[in-house]
């Protein structure tokens, strides 16, 4: 997965892994999450969507299964 740092309210960094469907997400609250079953057409409207984070919570929020891989409020590291 290559990280992308993105101009953001909302989210700090993407990623997304084509061969796996996963989407891995770096949110401002430092907090990360991997989304799966993303197709790629979802992730690169993502990366060009002038306001990610109104489309990720339009398109990506609340229909695909995800994990909180780390946090940094709570120390969790996880790795998924």
């Amino acid at each position: 997965m290559n990280e992308m740092r993105v101009e953001s309210t909302t989210l700090r960094a993407l990623a997304y892994d084509d061969g796996r469907e996963i989407l891995r997400l770096e949110f401002r609250t430092r907090a990360i999450y991997h989304y799966f079953g993303v197709p790629a057409a979802v992730y690169e409207a993502l990366r060009s969507a002038p306001s990610k984070g109104s489309y990720f919570n339009r398109v990506i929020r609340g229909r695909f299964p995800y994990a909180l891989c780390a946090s940094a409020q709570t120390g969790l590291e996880g790795k998924v």
